[in-house]
């Protein structure tokens, strides 16, 4: 047996032919006439038919297949090949001669002649009448490649083309889109289709309609079992029968396998149930009998997973979805009305200082009537408008707020953490449910926080330098950052600003500080921790925000409270009393019947001076200096236990009466659950008679 690993290269591709190929295999150019070929470079097949093989190719005189024997063959023209190319006129490659179809776009070749050419000199572009018009072999080919590319599907990742049977990318192990569950029939390829375009793969797939191709799912699990087995007329209608919400459910059940959170988190966003359970006709489209059940929640697939972190997230937001009922909720038609009083009290300021801010002063409290529901039904009310977890994470593990028994006994200034959504805007939506009770569902707030960035970004970013250089240094981290480096940062803050759903930092509390006009007390808890209770690092959101770079005759005193536990934000508000004979024992409180007073700590648990953000050089200094600054933008006193506190002073909302309204419509739904027993018609005439 003789060597058979000597080929010979393409001029043209490269491609390494075997030494019996008179033409490349690649791109059918012509084998250079140079090149040299020994007989102890060809197979030594015995017999006959290797010798006539051999023959015909050392005289050129019949050209064979070299895949198939069975394809016709045809003898080559008498003229020699010309040596012009005639370029495509779709992508103007330059093809070879005896190219009847382009070699990369396949395409047909537009012969055109002249009609100064003589048929001599237009037999070179224009084969003759007699003759055929097309290589018999050159055609069996190219309809063998459109056949074959026909029986393919391309990745949606790196657009590699991969057989029908593949069930995963051959190059990037992506997993094979759900649209070509359905296999093509055979179809005799058009000439006018281009390339890469899988034809009958296009005909029998299911139609892009608004399921498939507006939200681009692709369940990855469906790539795990062969096409032939299902049921492909019951899959049709399985698929006709879904809805948007459907195919977003089956998304975020995929994404739990593959460990993508943002399904789930696309799920959620569109109102989906987290309690949801698959039934048998999606696991049954699902296709992967291993990971899906019937009755199956996002909650359990994420256990079978072991996706602790996305568990932690399903789990809470069970808890919280089950039974939540809040005012705006109740009253869609009054939250869009208030939405747009709150649009309308936008402006912004003229000159150098051109931030927008509120024309409103609005402090949102619980009402006074809550007290006077029964007290099973105050408890069902306060666990479907409290955040119950929030609330023992700040009070219980944290001592971080209701933790003096004179505030919240004495003084009547219980705090409850309001419950809000966990997605990346909820900074905006507690500062919206401190003030007006509502959330920040139009991103109304994140525009303007994002265009008050912008547009006074010189003094914010002052601001925020000098106070982070502090920081550092104060924490013993002796380090300088380039002004490049400083603006990279920068524009980091920036950018979370303007998108929806991103979390925000500190500055952006300070930046919302100016946009009410008002300071804003975090108390948070001081460190991160995952949600196994290991601690992670400090959290830096817990103190006082104060609108600094406004005068403080432009701002108003009475500040709003906000929760932070663990990357959330939650409104911390107060509950309205009927009378104030109690409250304000030894502050010397001057207050009529029209205005709810609570009380907000300025000290943490241990009697430290809460920590005042962004500071200048100038405005930092020892502890009783910060005290007066406090003194200078907050309404304070001291109690009689000598605690610093700030007033948080709200009207009775009678400027307000959209709230009212949202109000009263959520208290009437408690209401109605226990009415108040009515008196008999003997009750009645005694009552009468002692009238």
């Amino acid at each position: 047996m003789t060597d058979l690993s000597v080929k010979w290269s393409c001029e043209y591709c490269t491609f390494e032919n075997w030494p019996s190929a008179i033409k490349c295999t690649m791109c059918r150019a012509q084998r250079p006439s140079g090149t040299i070929i020994t007989e102890e470079s060809f197979p030594s097949s015995t017999g006959p038919r290797a010798g006539h093989l051999w023959e015909a190719e050392r005289s050129d005189s019949l050209l064979i297949c070299p895949d198939s024997s069975a394809r016709p063959r045809v003898r080559p023209a008498e003229s020699s090949e010309p040596s012009g190319k005639w370029s495509c006129q779709v992508c103007t490659y330059l093809n070879w001669p005896r190219a009847v179809r382009c070699t990369q776009c396949r395409s047909l070749r537009q012969r055109v002649s002249s009609p100064t050419d003589t048929p001599q000199t237009s037999s070179t572009i224009r084969r003759p009448a007699s003759a055929p018009a097309v290589d018999p072999c050159e055609e069996y080919n190219d309809r063998n490649r459109l056949n074959t590319r026909v029986q393919c599907w391309t990745c949606s990742a790196c657009t590699y083309e991969n057989g029908l049977k593949s069930f995963r990318c051959v190059v990037c192990d992506h997993p094979r889109p759900n649209d070509t569950f359905l296999p093509p029939e055979p179809e005799e390829p058009s000439p006018g289709r281009g390339r890469g375009v899988c034809a009958a793969a296009q005909k029998h797939s299911p139609p892009s309609s608004r399921r498939e191709a507006e939200l681009q799912i692709e369940l990855a699990a469906g790539a795990h079992s062969r096409p032939e087995e299902m049921d492909f007329k019951k899959i049709k209608q399985i698929k006709n029968r879904m809805r948007k919400t459907d195919w977003l459910f089956l998304n975020a059940c995929a994404g739990v396998v593959e460990g993508d959170l943002s399904a789930v988190e696309a799920y959620k966003s569109s109102g989906g149930d987290i309690a949801r359970q698959l039934n048998a006709d999606e696991v049954r489209l699902l296709n992967r009998p291993s990971a899906f059940d019937s009755g199956f929640t996002l909650v359990h697939l994420a256990i079978r997973f072991q996706r602790q972190d996305m568990l932690a997230i399903l789990l809470t937001e069970v808890s919280q979805r089950a039974v939540k009922c809040i005012p705006s909720m109740v009253c869609p038609e009054l939250t869009e009305q208030i939405r747009r009083e709150i649009s309308a009290s936008l402006h912004q300021r003229k000159g150098d200082f051109n931030c927008y801010f509120l024309t409103d002063l609005v402090t949102f409290t619980l009402p006074a009537d809550i007290e006077d529901l029964p007290p099973a039904v105050q408890e069902k009310l306060f666990d479907e408008v409290l955040d119950r977890d929030v609330q023992k994470e700040l009070e219980e593990e944290s001592a971080v707020i209701n933790w003096s028994l004179e505030l919240g006994s004495r003084l009547d200034s219980r705090l409850y953490a309001l419950w809000n959504r966990t997605a990346g805007d909820c900074l905006l939506d507690s500062v919206l449910q401190a003030t007006w009770g509502i959330y920040d569902k139009d991103s109304v707030l994140r525009k303007t926080l994002h265009d008050s960035l912008h547009d006074c970004s010189h003094w914010f970013y002052t601001r925020w330098k000098e106070w982070e250089s502090w920081y550092s240094q104060s924490f013993g981290l002796h380090f300088s950052l380039r002004e490049e480096q400083w603006q990279e940062d920068w524009t980091f803050i920036l950018n979370l600003a303007s998108q929806p759903g991103a979390s925000l930092e500190q500055t952006h509390i300070f930046v919302l500080a100016h946009i009410l006009r008002r300071p804003i007390i975090v108390y948070g808890v001081k460190y991160y921790k995952s949600f196994r209770g290991e601690t992670l690092g400090y959290t830096r959101f817990q103190g006082v925000y104060l609108p600094l770079l406004w005068e403080q005759s432009f701002c108003w005193k009475s500040p709003i409270a906000l929760g932070y536990t663990r990357g959330h934000f939650s409104a911390l508000v107060g509950m309205e009393s009927d009378g104030y004979d109690n409250r304000g024992a030894g502050a010397n409180l001057n207050t009529d019947d029209d205005v709810t007073v609570t009380f907000l700590p300025l000290v943490d648990s241990e009697r430290k001076l809460l920590q005042i953000h962004f500071l200048s050089a100038q405005e930092m200094g020892s502890e009783e200096q910060q005290e007066r600054l406090l003194r200078h933008w907050l309404d304070c006193c001291v109690t009689d236990g000598g605690m610093l506190v700030a007033l948080q002073k709200s009207s009775r909302r009678r400027h307000h009466p959209l709230i009212t309204q949202m109000l009263e419509k959520w208290l009437d739904g408690y209401r109605q659950m226990h009415p108040c027993p009515t008196l008999s018609d003997g009750e009645e005439e005694e009552e009468d008679e002692d009238e």
